[in-house]
């Protein structure tokens, strides 16, 4: 005779709900807390290799805020550049003991009160992608079967950190194929993209404050800055490649690209199954509105001010800073002094006011980006 029952409940049942990632990992955090008392906060990093940088992504704790837009070289950061170069989980029993030395990650989680932590980098196919950080406000609560079962929850978060990460990757790649099958060439390069949109990150981190912008955002941001031309697939190469000036019926051709890259963004999503991503009306937004002007003298719906979405002012200053900066067939790059005051000329007109101040703000930074993403023969 055999027994059915329905009594118990899965702790984790709301990961089966369509929640964003955010709410997945605090809601995984409530769920284990009744077994691991002490662990007070889940935190997830993100590494990006091409830039060496190691960046806020996501937290579990009551105020997030306290780490959000923390950013750094891995090579400040000796402690988790050892765990990054040994691909191994790292454990600080007690975090006293990191009060006077060089390792100032972990002092600083000491002076805001976490006892110990454990650390666990994270990969996708064999490569670093980030690191999980379980952190605890009692010491010495890191003993061999609890890290047993949190490299099971840690594994597990790890996951779902990549599945969302791969919904992207899987978008970018259906737009490089879409622009492979149909022969599509700009004068657009790699580097003009790894730049611009690196930029475009560096305003949304300048603004985060005032706009109550998390990390997620921020990255999805610098994810998505990229296929905002994606609608120039539909552009003849005699009107994108043309080297004189555009007759009024060529550049009204040109300006269809914002609304067609809308609708190839959504074929996309619907085609691809990724409807469910967190932030995918960012992404429609960069789209459709990076050539919207503050004046409302834009295109495709002629918005004003705030009627454009902020993804979209962002990434409009970040690639008309780029496109001043770098060379084409019909000028010579500008020094970045020519282009700030241009982008000053613009503000409040053409370009958003807040964005340009942004940028403008972090010289050093865009000229380390600059620096970085060279241009070359071969763009």
């Amino acid at each position: 005779m055999t027994s059915t029952s329905f009594a118990h409940k899965d702790i984790l049942e709301s990961l089966n709900k369509n929640l964003t990632l955010e709410e997945k990992l605090v809601s995984t955090h409530k769920a284990i807390e009744p077994f691991f008392p002490f662990l007070v906060r889940i935190a997830i990093t993100i590494y990006d290799p091409a830039t060496t940088l190691l960046k806020s992504y996501l937290d579990s704790c009551d105020d997030p805020t306290a780490w959000q837009h923390s950013q750094a070289h891995i090579e400040e950061l000796p402690s988790l550049k050892k765990v990054l170069d040994r691909g191994r989980p790292c454990v600080i029993n007690n975090m006293v003991t990191f009060e006077n030395n060089e390792y100032g990650h972990y002092k600083r989680l000491g002076r805001e009160g976490y006892a110990a932590s454990y650390t666990m980098p994270f990969f996708d196919n064999g490569v670093i992608t980030g690191f999980i950080f379980f952190n605890s406000n009692k010491a010495d609560v890191f003993v061999d079967d609890v890290l047993h079962e949190l490299d099971i929850i840690g594994h597990m978060i790890s996951l779902l950190v990549i599945n969302e990460m791969e919904s992207v990757h899987a978008l970018t790649a259906a737009v490089k194929t879409s622009e492979h099958i149909t022969h599509v060439r700009d004068t657009e390069t790699g580097s003009h993209l790894d730049r611009m949109s690196r930029y475009s990150r560096l305003i949304a981190v300048c603004l985060a404050d005032k706009y109550n912008l998390d990390d997620s955002y921020i990255e999805h941001i610098l994810s998505f800055s990229t296929l905002h031309d994606i609608g120039k697939v539909g552009i003849p190469d005699s009107i994108l490649l043309k080297p004189g000036k555009l007759t009024t019926g060529e550049f009204e051709t040109m300006r269809t690209h914002a609304r067609r890259g809308r609708e190839i963004i959504d074929d996309l999503i619907s085609n691809f199954g990724l409807g469910h991503f967190d932030y995918v009306s960012v992404l429609r937004n960069i789209a459709e509105y990076h050539h919207e002007a503050i004046d409302g003298s834009g295109y495709p719906d002629g918005k004003k001010g705030t009627q454009i979405p902020l993804e979209s002012r962002i990434v409009a200053v970040a690639d008309v800073f780029d496109a001043l900066t770098s060379d084409r067939s019909y000028k010579k790059a500008w020094s970045n002094d020519e282009a700030f005051a241009m982008l000053k000329k613009m503000a409040g007109e053409k370009l958003d006011r807040d964005c340009v101040d942004a940028i403008i703000s972090r010289r050093r930074e865009v000229e380390e980006i600059q620096d970085q993403f060279k241009e070359d023969k071969f763009g």
